[in-house]
């Protein structure tokens, strides 16, 4: 059975799941797909249904209904991976903000010994193409606000292109992540090195979308914002056993 699965949430993202899919499979590892789509009014369920007849056994689909957030339908991806054993479990985005080449690279830094990979922004610098800049800068400094919240060293806490080895999903509580837009993100890496696994940067190039409609809105930053200081408080109150 392959080893790899890529979870991918969809609202609405007809313009992009076709392409995305069948880029994911032409490349030379045998990844298999799990899209999450939270009721998509567009169709794009009904996309990704069609082309289940074509890679039978590869793709797989569970559909929500209605928007549940970003952080359950993860949660929902992670927990069906770990059931059906897959051992690298990734997420990314539907739009082609995440290049799907690097899921290579991410793999290849968890089979080199890390426990989780982040496609980061900002290892290298910052690599953005097509955001404004109030975006671009209003991202980067949220990651260095984590940092000086929470004293992790991670450069793109905010990031949602990742590996992990399933190891530490069944690991994590997963049913205590309790955020859904970008404090989810930060919540989960915070987690796994609370946990005391090993996590890495990869550096990537970030291209923003150019079909479709962004999900970003005010409420996700402000989660974001007062969620990190929350999760650090509460952490001084919570034991992790080590991973």
């Amino acid at each position: 059975m392959p080893d790899s699965i890529v979870i991918i949430p969809t609202y609405n993202e007809k313009e992009n799941i076709e392409r995305m899919i069948r880029k994911v499979f032409s490349l030379p590892h045998d990844f298999h797909i799990l899209i999450i789509d939270d009721g998509s009014p567009d169709g794009t369920q009904v996309i990704v249904k069609n082309l289940m007849n074509v890679y039978p056994e590869r793709l797989f689909i569970e559909e929500r209904a209605g928007k549940q957030g970003l952080g359950t339908a993860y949660i929902h991806g992670f927990k069906w991976a770990i059931a059906h054993q897959y051992d690298y479990i990734f997420e990314m985005d539907a739009d082609f903000s995440h290049n799907p080449d690097d899921l290579l690279k991410l793999r290849q830094a968890c089979s080199d010994g890390a426990d989780a990979a982040i496609g980061s922004r900002y290892i290298n610098g910052v690599n953005v193409v097509n955001w404004p800049m109030s975006r671009v800068l209003m991202s980067y400094f949220a990651s260095v606000y984590v940092r000086f919240i929470t004293g992790i060293d991670v450069q793109d806490s905010t990031a949602g292109f990742m590996c992990y080895k399933r190891k530490v999903l069944e690991t994590v509580n997963l049913d205590k992540i309790k955020f859904v837009g970008y404090a989810f993100q930060i919540e989960m890496k915070y987690t796994t090195l609370k946990h005391g696994f090993k996590l890495v940067e990869v550096p990537i190039i970030f291209t923003d979308r150019t079909a479709g409609t962004s999900k970003m809105s005010g409420g996700i930053f402000k989660e974001a914002f007062f969620g990190v200081i929350q999760m650090k408080i509460n952490s001084i109150f919570r034991k992790y056993p080590e991973g």
